[in-house]
């Protein structure tokens, strides 16, 4: 199978999977609120999806080094169908109690969360040529980030025209979607001699090649921090309400703002890659990231506030596609699987944190002083990583190609 279509086979397989995740989400925490009408009861959501993800995301990644990606991607595809399927039954009030069975369907998500990054990511690296990495990397960036922004979207739409059961049965189908993507992907996976078969022992050999590799750990560390401090999005709902006194609508807007900026930002890179100065580019990005979000975090008009988040989700895309480069580039494809897991556990840990981050700053020091906060926090990680990784910022693309 050539590059090409081989990509548009995986990209379905991606698409499906995150479309069927990101309905789920909003129609469970529609769900839950109109049974429960408890804020707290959305909040045990992440808890539910967040604990089952950890204890298994690194034994994912172990498996996908050791048998067979297409079989453990396929597995996390019929996961979403069978918890779509589960949860439309009990919309249609088939089976009681709903709260406890949803968290439980949500718990089941989590699983399949847990291999379809690893699988994702290998079988990314396995099909794709080294030299077109930074490409393919931007146009997998870019449909992500539309799935993201369109997933909530479709899923409110159905909500509010077809019901909760419908929804459910939407997310389902598209799990099945993936699953007809992975089936076509025509990829061999050859065990590798001495590829130890023993988890503690393979787990260990990933984070020691995490640990040795100024490259990796300095990406990882970028990404962690930024995400953690970075997090305005999750209080934005106040930020709209409080700070420019407006409604939904407007919450809409500011959402969409990022992941907008994220795709032609990521379109563009796809035409014009990074291959030369790619660390001072991605110290650039990260740092700017920090200043929008400062920019932000310090306008209260919802134009201004809108224009700057969207510079933020192009600096955040460029930032992805350098970083989602050197990880696949640095990688050998018999770890890409545990390499995956272990940098999945760290951005994993580090949304939830940031959200609660994000929280609990802004009721200590007020919406605006917290976000401004947090971009400065980035910069600084930045500024203290740029002179701890100096390989990292000497980088050139082209030269691991």
């Amino acid at each position: 199978m050539e590059t090409s279509q081989a990509f548009k086979t995986l990209l379905l397989y991606r698409i499906g999977a995150t479309l069927s995740y990101q309905i789920m989400m909003v129609a469970v925490g529609w769900h839950l609120y109109e049974i429960t009408n408890s804020v707290i009861s959305l909040g045990l959501v992440g808890l539910a999806e967040l604990v089952p993800y950890f204890i298994l995301a690194l034994y994912a990644g172990h498996a996908v080094d050791h048998h067979s990606r297409k079989l453990i991607a396929a597995i996390a595809c019929l996961l979403h169908i069978a918890v779509g399927l589960f949860l439309t039954t009990i919309a249609l009030d088939w089976l009681t109690p709903p709260v406890p069975l949803i968290y439980t369907a949500v718990a089941f998500l989590g699983l399949a969360r847990a291999l379809l990054r690893p699988s994702y990511q290998a079988i990314f690296g396995q099909i794709i040529p080294r030299n077109q990495m930074t490409r393919y990397t931007a146009y997998a960036s870019s449909a992500f980030q539309i799935c993201v922004v369109a997933g909530p979207g479709l899923g409110g739409l159905m909500i509010g025209f077809a019901g909760l059961e419908w929804t459910y049965a939407l997310a389902a189908l598209s799990g099945a979607v993936g699953l007809y993507g992975i089936t076509f992907i025509r990829i061999t996976h050859e065990k590798p001699e001495g590829l130890s078969t023993n988890f503690l022992k393979s787990f260990l050999e990933g984070f020691h090649y995490v640990r040795k590799h100024e490259f990796i750990i300095g990406i990882m560390v970028l990404d962690m921090f930024a995400v953690l401090f970075g997090g305005a999005v999750s209080i934005l709902p106040a930020f709209v309400k409080e700070v420019l006194n407006a409604g939904p609508e407007t919450l809409g807007i500011l959402r969409a703002a990022p992941a907008a900026g994220a795709v032609i930002t990521g379109i563009y890179l796809a035409r014009r890659p990074l291959l030369e100065d790619s660390g001072k580019h991605l110290f650039l990005s990260v740092g700017g990231f920090g200043l929008a979000i400062i920019a932000f975090g310090l306008s209260n008009n919802l134009w201004l506030c809108a224009l700057f988040l969207f510079i933020s989700g192009c600096c955040d895309s460029v930032s992805v596609v350098i970083r989602g480069s050197i990880m696949q580039l640095t990688t050998p494809d018999q770890m890409r699987g545990r390499i995956s897991a272990i940098n999945g556990i760290f951005i994993g840990s580090s949304n939830e944190l940031g959200a609660l981050e994000s929280g609990i700053a802004a009721s200590l020091m007020g919406l605006v002083p917290s976000i401004v906060f947090g971009g400065a926090a980035t910069i600084a990680v930045v500024l203290l990583t740029y002179r701890l990784a100096p390989h990292l910022r000497k980088l050139n693309l082209k030269d691991l190609t």
